[in-house]
């Protein structure tokens, strides 16, 4: 199952992350899949990480991109890869 835009996906931790662009891989913590929110928390997860909330992270390759909603311990990857915190969009002045 990918990662599908819009779809909340929770991790052992209680980390939730929203998919704002979606893929066809799967999103893990370690080497644990993420569970949908519905279907609640995976058994397991790696305490490696930390994801924070309000920020953005995107895959290696752009492909798939989360927003954290809830902030906690998770080694995020997708597809086996590390994913990346993005930097904040600079906006132009309304002067």
């Amino acid at each position: 199952m990918g990662a599908q835009v819009g779809k909340r996906y929770i991790a052992a931790s209680g980390a939730e992350l929203i998919v704002t662009k979606g893929g066809d891989g799967a999103l893990q913590d370690g080497d644990t899949p993420l569970n949908i929110k519905e279907d609640g928390p995976p058994a397991s997860g790696s305490d490696a990480g930390e994801v924070q909330l309000g920020k953005r992270y995107s895959s290696a390759d752009g492909a798939v991109e989360v927003l954290c909603i809830k902030p906690g311990k998770i080694e995020l990857k997708y597809e086996g890869a590390a994913m990346e915190l993005q930097a904040p969009k600079v906006l132009p002045s309304a002067d």
